[in-house]
């Protein structure tokens, strides 16, 4: 499944800078997802993700492996991700290697796995404390 590369009637490509998209809780979709846009997700990603922007909602889950620039990770992840910012909420349960810029954890965040900084922000790890 591909998104972010829209035309308009003319014909000729949209650019995809801020668009964002849904998946709801109801949706279960077998297979890789790949965007340039952002993507709000509530429902289940079997397969692997690559998107600018993720918002994992509490509900949401992914099994596979996760490439973007920016994540917001409340939900469930069953494999890598590779990420510039990665915000890890407090109910987020992630099960799989991180590859990041920059990272921030809050208390209470479950998560299993090797944490590697890529070299392109601080390197440093910021644990947030629940409530903040």
């Amino acid at each position: 499944m591909a998104w972010g590369n829209k035309t308009n009637p003319a014909g000729s490509p949209v650019k995809s800078g801020g668009a964002l998209s849904f998946i709801g809780a109801e949706m279960v979709i077998n297979g890789n997802v790949l965007g340039s846009g952002d993507l709000h997700l509530d429902g289940t990603i079997e397969g692997d993700l690559a998107c600018n922007q993720l918002i994992l909602g509490t509900g949401g889950r992914v099994t596979g492996n996760i490439t973007v620039k920016r994540a917001t990770l409340a939900g469930s992840v069953e494999g890598a991700i590779h990420g510039g910012e990665i915000i890890v909420e407090k109910s987020a349960r992630l099960s799989g290697d991180l590859s990041y810029d920059a990272i921030s954890i809050e208390s209470g965040a479950r998560v299993e796995g090797r944490l590697t900084q890529r070299g392109g922000g601080d390197g440093a790890l910021k644990l947030v404390a629940g409530g903040e």
